[in-house]
């Protein structure tokens, strides 16, 4: 009876034994890093240039243009419509051309969040293009 119950000892202790080192030990949550986005080009904007004191409605084309993709007017995000991975749109307000002068104009994708164990990709802005402002 002595070595029954000591073996069932032995088997309880070995069991609980594996068990804590297949949830503690064995396993560890393995991470994906951020890659890198789709990198937006621009070709040309359209109109390149405009008077001061007007807005004006502006179209970017070129190259890799995400579906949430960001027109940024002289370092301000602007309310952008996409068009096609080729072509999106804003409208410039009067007051962010109220000067004359050489503004820049550039395209952000934004980041695209992993899922559970990271990954995803990072938001990517593309070359700045000029804007004249006359």
């Amino acid at each position: 009876m002595k070595t029954f119950r000591a073996l069932k000892t032995v088997t309880t202790t070995l069991l609980v034994g594996l068990i804590a080192l297949a949830l503690g030990c064995g396993y560890s949550k393995k991470t994906t890093p951020v890659q890198a986005g789709s990198m937006p080009t621009i070709a040309q904007l359209s109109p390149p240039s405009a008077t001061a004191n007007n807005s004006v409605p502006l179209e970017v084309d070129g190259t890799n243009f995400a579906t949430k993709a960001v027109i940024n007017f002289n370092g301000a995000a602007m309310a952008t419509t996409f068009v096609s991975s080729t072509k999106i749109e804003t409208t410039i307000p009067a007051s962010a051309i109220m000067n004359t002068g050489a503004l820049p104009v550039t395209v952000t994708n934004p980041a695209i969040p992993g899922g559970l164990y990271g990954g995803g990709t990072a938001a990517e802005t593309s070359a700045a293009m000029t804007f004249t402002v006359n």
